[in-house]
């Protein structure tokens, strides 16, 4: 089972397709902020990432690897509206399956059905990491926000309209009559 010892470092777990073929690698792992990068400056971990679960391979024919387990994560993100930090729990099950990345796929090919719920790994196996952050950005919200009453930031000057109302003039314009202003009779 691969356990990383509390401030230790964070190592990688590699999950081969050759030692996945002998035998399912159990892991547990708790990582703190900072050791995934999610790839987007406005989506930050905010408290330690715990996983448990286990790696297998499901058809060797294919060398498809199954991974699956259980995710806890706080998770913050600016707010869509006004840009304050916005919670984003993440504690659920996941399963995600995996196949080695093929010559045949290219921007004009054509994928299966089946093929659409699946990724695709290359250099023999996949990396623990790499299934944690997918997991968790599929997790996330598509739309994120600091509370559900957010109401969002001034168009003109940019003040947060949650912390208080600003005096500018906001009118609504429809541009589909602005060719007709320039008509005289």
């Amino acid at each position: 089972m691969f356990q990383l010892p509390p401030g230790r470092g964070v190592c990688a777990v590699f999950f081969h397709i050759r030692d996945l073929g002998l035998r399912p690698a159990p892991f547990d792992v708790e990582l703190p902020p900072g050791a995934i990068d999610f790839l987007d400056p406005k989506i930050r971990q905010a408290g330690p990432l715990k996983a448990k679960g286990r790696a297998e391979l499901v058809s060797a024919s294919l060398d498809e690897i199954r991974v699956k387990g259980h995710v806890t994560v706080a998770m913050e993100a600016d707010c869509d509206r006004c840009l304050e930090p916005a919670a984003c729990p993440v504690d659920g099950d996941f399963e995600l399956n995996y196949r080695p990345v093929t010559e045949g796929y290219g921007d004009d090919t054509v994928i299966d059905p089946s093929e659409a719920e699946m990724g695709f790994y290359e250099d023999g196996g996949v990396e623990l990491k790499d299934v944690l952050r997918e997991y968790v950005l599929l997790s996330l919200p598509m739309q994120r926000l600091c509370r559900p009453e957010c109401k969002g930031m001034c168009p003109v000057c940019g003040k947060n309209r949650n912390l208080g109302q600003c005096q500018c003039r906001t009118e609504t314009a429809d541009d589909r009559w602005s060719a007709l202003k320039s008509i005289r009779t």
